[in-house]
């Protein structure tokens, strides 16, 4: 074979993989594409110099990373502005023909997928860079990652082409049954949605692992100034003549009386498609439209997205089961009578605490009404009475933990029961999951199936155990081998050199997350002068109120987390030298100069990540209500500083409307 013959191959093998991906429309077999696969590789083992940079033998080439670097992007990825109502869509519409001195105006409407968006750079039509949206400004480099997503061209169809293109990365909604089914046979947790999923995997630091999951690219935006058309409508035909997908349910409306016809339509229809969507994208057609009517400081003035309702059904709560986390708080669990809600099976729901089991009288043996909040975690929303079977009873919360038997207690004001016996099982499993986590020690393959293994073995009894683990001894356990024990041994010897910022939130303080563990590090230094710090010093710190400053003095004063230190200590962990505090942002953003509670449980996000976003956004989030308080977020089971700040006269929202601030941003 000549370098003109191995080109021609790679032609032909793209092409394939265009016609097969993007069209679904294959004129070769299966094995008649491997063996032509088969074929480059060996000529480019033969002739490594031979190589193209769009060649499909590069799609799995990656080697596994330890971080992705950072990358600005070449224009803000700016969220969007969203509404779930037709009189505030129809107001955007009078904005925009204001804004236009009244001149007609096209709508180009597409569905919006619930995925992750990601922007690819093209240079001379190859692909060089692929990153995540990151705070909008800058993102992470997935490069290797996205390569492996069959439907991202790594080479346009179109010669000469240097541009950036947007969309969303998702995984199809069967995909998603079958990996979650595949998960559960090797007794992996379950991903809770379609979205999350997508999200996780385009983070994984192995492109082979992520190569495996069946992830999808959907483009929907490509640099005007490369386009050579004048609308939106014309450039999505354009990067569908590149050879990306395109979602094909679109349509170019004359008015916004059609493009509210188009939302209800498939508000009505998305139960068919086979992927999972929120809403519809409403954009100004015309780019000189668009460029006209500008931006504020995190959206297009152009373009909204009318999201849907959230989506539910009823059927027949059979069990009302308890969760013990690794704090030892004690989470009411519904165990339903399968039912499909959006197209996902869901037999489990939130119950969130005792309160809201009380106040919406739930009991054993009701139809309820479950819903996907936020089109993500399923929970109750309430009950039919009519329905009520006549021996149904009020559920009566236990006085003992169902995992260790030791006793439950309440604090006064607290929505939250909990075990406060630091040895039950499952805190100590939660405390390992949480300890190994993103974030944390970042230790990789030690996920629920291996912490399940190790601590039913009696090899693991807290974290510091880790440490003295041999490859010999974690051979042993199911699905290992020596490799995988070595690759995991291995992974926890380099948890040793992570930050102390990383090491204080790995501890798994209560109300003690990510940022508050940086501020510590940064403040004292060293875990040894966070031990000894009294209230006083702890409140002396950026963000550390009462609350956060007492978890962490009783934290530190139980012996068996004086002897859990020692032992970090000894297996010689990173606990001095931390590194400065890096800068927040702290201007322009929606929630500037508010001084901001949360409180009670969240549903999209962790209470962490919504912190992460609202201070990205210029906010400074506290742990205790007073009169600087500037706004409270509120979720389900909130109870004592809600009042508070009812009293205190304290603008409250919930978390949907929370949502809508930070305009669909994630992080």
């Amino acid at each position: 074979m000549d370098q003109a013959t191995y080109g021609r191959l790679v032609d032909e093998a793209l092409e394939h993989d265009y016609r097969y991906y993007v069209l679904a429309a294959p004129t070769i077999s299966d094995e008649a594409y491997d063996e032509l696969i088969a074929r480059l590789r060996k000529a480019e083992a033969e002739h490594p110099g031979w190589q193209r940079a769009d060649s499909p033998t590069l799609r799995v080439g990656g080697q596994p990373t330890k971080e992705f670097p950072t990358v600005r992007h070449t224009r803000p990825m700016m969220s969007l502005d969203n509404t779930y109502d037709e009189g505030e869509l129809r107001e955007f519409d009078r904005r925009v023909r204001s804004g236009l001195d009244e001149e007609p105006v096209e709508y180009a409407c597409e569905l919006k997928l619930d995925g992750v968006a990601l922007s690819l750079r093209y240079e001379e039509s190859v692909l060089v860079l692929a990153a995540t949206r990151g705070d909008g400004v800058q993102g992470d480099d997935i490069t290797s990652n996205a390569r492996t997503i069959r439907t991202i061209p790594l080479r346009l169809r179109e010669p000469g082409i240097t541009t950036e293109v947007r969309g969303e990365v998702f995984l199809p909604t069967d995909a998603f049954r079958k990996m979650n089914e595949a998960r559960e046979e090797a007794g992996e947790k379950r991903f809770a949605n379609p979205r999350n999923a997508a999200a996780g995997t385009l983070k994984l630091q192995d492109p082979q692992e992520v190569a495996r999951r069946p992830l999808a690219f959907m483009a929907y935006w490509g640099a005007p100034e490369a386009m050579g058309e004048d609308n939106h409508w014309e450039s999505l035909k354009r990067l569908e003549a590149w050879g990306f997908a395109v979602n094909a349910n679109r349509r170019l409306c004359a008015s916004i009386d059609d493009a509210l016809a188009f939302c209800a339509e498939w508000e009505e229809k998305r139960e068919a498609l086979s992927y999972e969507i929120d809403g519809v994208v409403v954009k100004v057609n015309r780019f000189s439209q668009q460029e006209r009517l500008g931006a504020t400081s995190k959206s297009p003035r152009s373009m909204i997205a009318y999201k849907f309702h959230a989506r539910h059904a009823t059927t027949r709560l059979l069990e009302i089961g308890l969760q013990v986390g690794r704090t030892g708080a004690v989470t009411p669990v519904a165990h339903l009578e399968p039912v499909s809600v959006g197209g996902i099976t869901i037999s489990r729901a939130t119950l969130h605490n005792a309160d809201e089991i009380e106040r919406k009288d739930i009991r054993v043996g009701d139809t309820v009404v479950v819903e996907r909040g936020g089109d993500v975690i399923p929970k109750v929303t309430g009950v039919l009475l009519d329905q009520r079977p006549a021996d149904a009873m009020p559920f009566q919360f236990p006085s003992a933990c169902p995992v260790c038997g030791s006793p439950l207690h309440r604090e006064e004001e607290d929505a939250i029961i909990r075990c406060d016996n630091a040895a039950c099982p499952a805190q100590v499993r939660g405390k390992l999951i949480h300890f190994a986590g993103r974030g944390a020690m970042d230790i990789e393959g030690l996920g629920p199936a291996v912490v399940e293994q190790l601590i039913t073995t009696g090899l693991v009894r807290d974290v510091a155990d880790l440490f003295g683990l041999s490859v010999e001894k974690v051979a042993e356990l199911e699905r290992m081998g020596e490799k995988s024990a070595t690759n995991l041994v291995e992974a926890i010897a380099g948890a040793r050199t992570r930050p102390l910022a990383a090491l204080i939130f790995a501890l798994g303080i209560r109300n003690v997350g990510a940022t508050t563990a940086r501020a510590l590090a940064a403040h004292f230094r060293s875990l040894d002068a966070l031990m000894s710090a009294s209230l006083e010093d702890l409140m002396a710190v950026e963000d550390v109120g009462p609350v956060v400053a007492q978890s962490i003095v009783e934290f530190f004063q139980v012996p068996a987390n004086q002897s859990l230190v020692e032992r970090l200590t000894a297996a010689k962990l990173t606990v001095a030298e931390a590194a400065p505090l890096p800068e927040e942002k702290a201007s322009g953003g929606v929630f500037a100069g508010k001084t901001v509670v949360l409180t009670g449980e969240l549903e999209r996000y962790t209470r962490e990540e919504a912190a992460e976003l609202i201070r990205a956004e210029g906010g400074k989030v506290t742990d205790s209500v007073s009169k600087k308080t500037s706004l409270v977020i509120a979720g389900p089971g909130a109870a004592s500083k809600l009042a508070k700040a009812k009293e205190l006269g304290i603008e409250v929202w919930d978390e949907a409307r929370m949502l809508a601030a930070l305009g669909g941003r994630t992080l």
